[in-house]
């Protein structure tokens, strides 16, 4: 990835609080995903999940008779995944230099990574490693603002990168044009110290000094123990939208 090189591959300094922290992916999406791919024995099926991190994308994608490879450029994420997930085959490569031969993936995903792309080149790599007739999937999980305790987290964390992106109508190049788009709406259990985690797993809160990362803490837990919706709990229930478009080669 090439967007804020700095930020994109901050993530393997807080694997641990990224691999806590960070929200799996809705099956309804999954289910969607998959129903609008090209027909194909699902056995030969072969699908790409790009930006793969520790595999809370890819995990989705296991399960249905594909062959499933993930791409990630962080060595310690990489090697976090490949334990997680021994049956993946696991590669070291960036979104605009696949180490995928051409019109070799039936599905090439992005969760929560086409926003550090650059979308020409990264596009046009999609585009050579699909099959003809292959689907592009960008994918992300944005957290639902209308609920007030969560707009107040946000100011104090920051927006992150990809909540700044237009994960609605997300850029794409050609050969690519997108063809579909669909909004999924869940809930996300977290534990405090899973709540905790994915603030500290931000690329950047990981990239802030430690006196400042741990004055935004401070700040997080104030809120915890003070807000009205959340004070006594040590549970919570982070609302979600899971945003999906895909794109095809015309």
């Amino acid at each position: 990835m090439t967007r804020d090189t700095e930020h994109a591959l901050s993530f393997g300094r807080a694997v641990g609080a990224y691999e806590l922290g960070r929200p799996s992916y809705p099956a309804e999406a999954i289910d969607w995903i998959l129903a609008e791919l090209a027909p194909a024995d699902p056995d030969a099926r072969t699908f790409v999940d790009v930006g793969a991190g520790t595999g809370k994308f890819t995990a989705s994608l296991l399960g249905h008779g594909a062959r499933v490879v993930a791409v990630e450029p962080d060595e310690t994420m990489r090697g976090t995944l490949g334990e997680k997930f021994p049956a993946v085959e696991t590669f070291g490569g960036t979104a605009e230099r696949l180490p995928l031969e051409d019109d070799s993936a039936d599905l090439v995903t992005f969760a929560q990574a086409w926003h550090w792309v650059d979308v020409p080149a990264a596009s046009a790599e999609a585009a050579r490693v699909l099959k003809p007739g292959g689907t592009l999937a960008l994918v992300w999980n944005i957290r639902d603002e209308s609920v007030d305790w969560v707009s107040r987290l946000t100011g104090i964390i920051e927006p992150s990168a990809a909540e700044q992106y237009d994960s609605v109508t997300p850029p794409v190049s050609k050969p690519l044009t997108t063809v579909s788009h669909a909004d999924f709406f869940w809930d996300n259990p977290l534990r405090r110290e899973q709540l905790l985690a994915m603030v500290t797993s931000r690329s950047y809160i990981i990239a802030l000094a430690p006196d400042a990362r741990a004055e935004v803490v401070r700040a997080v837990e104030q809120l915890l123990d003070e807000h009205p919706d959340l004070s006594g709990h040590d549970s919570y229930t982070m609302p979600y939208v899971t945003r999906v478009t895909l794109a095809r080669a015309t």
